[in-house]
């Protein structure tokens, strides 16, 4: 008996350690890059975002899900708690929250980390509207609250004229710059302010709403929304993800991505672009914290 007992015992060790062995072999799956962002302009956004993600994923070695919200602030949020590892922002948000995030990649736009603010209106409307001092008594559609171009450069356009938020007949968040375009091109808004960027590329897509709506008015350049993450995040797929992005101009699954989105690459950032929409802020009593 206690020769069996014996052998049964050596047995099960000797199954213990193979099964050590076989889990100390076996490859830990790494835990995958969260990725937040807004509505992108694409219609099959779902299938996009697929794509990329298995491109950046295959080239960082680090499996990466992108995490879609509809507000700046819902992705700032989940940044903020650490239950994104990484976001796509408005450089508004950006200036607000500098002193919890560091900058990882700035999109290029035709070749350069810029992009403006756009007044739109409708090609034959009710009322003709060619400037922000037209907008007294219609209504208008504003992005976001954290948008620079969907909303920050609107405030600083409206006290320029010495037009006050009051004196619109209305004023709505639309929670998208392709949103906003669909509500002027439907009527739901006389005016609506949005990304100069994301109308140039509805456009180029031949999306109805940019056919029917025109540009009443153009900003000054402001930097690019940025890639950013938590301040002092040492987390190595960070710098792998950057490098990724940036890389992307080097192959043609990459171009390809980065024609989808109408973009020319992605750059190394510099902060200090970011000052003009500080100013901006600062300017129309902004700039909280």
């Amino acid at each position: 008996m206690q020769r069996r007992t014996f052998v049964e015992f050596g047995a099960a060790l000797g199954l213990l350690q193979a099964t050590a062995r076989a889990q100390a072999t076996q490859k830990v799956e790494p835990a995958p890059l969260r990725i937040g962002l807004t509505a992108v302009i694409l219609a099959d956004q779902a299938a996009f975002l697929m794509r990329w993600s298995d491109y950046l994923g295959a080239r960082m070695g680090t499996p990466v899900v992108f995490v879609a919200r509809e507000s700046y602030q819902a992705i700032l949020d989940l940044l903020l708690s650490d239950q994104l590892d990484a976001a796509w922002i408005c450089g508004y948000p950006y200036v607000l929250y500098q002193s919890r995030l560091q900058l990882l990649s700035t999109p290029l736009f035709n070749g350069k980390p810029f992009y403006q603010s756009y007044l739109i209106g409708q090609p034959t409307p009710p009322v003709a509207l060619s400037s922000w001092g037209d907008l007294k008594h219609q209504v208008l559609a504003y992005s976001d609250p954290l948008s620079n171009s969907g909303w920050l450069v609107a405030q600083a356009q409206m006290r320029a004229v010495g037009l006050m938020p009051k004196d619109l007949r209305r004023s709505f968040f639309a929670h998208g710059h392709r949103n906003v375009a669909e509500a002027v091109a439907s009527g739901l808004a006389q005016a609506g302010c949005m990304d100069g960027y994301v109308w140039e590329t509805m456009q180029l897509k031949k999306m109805p709403a940019a056919a029917q709506t025109k540009v009443l008015w153009r900003s000054a350049w402001y930097a690019f929304p940025p890639l950013v993450s938590k301040l002092n995040d040492k987390n190595p797929a960070l710098s792998a993800l950057g490098i990724a992005m940036h890389n992307m101009t080097a192959d043609a699954q990459g171009v390809s991505l980065l024609e989808a989105l109408n973009l020319t690459g992605f750059a190394k950032p510099d902060a200090a672009i970011f000052e003009p929409i500080k100013a901006l802020a600062a300017s129309v009593g902004a700039l909280r914290t």
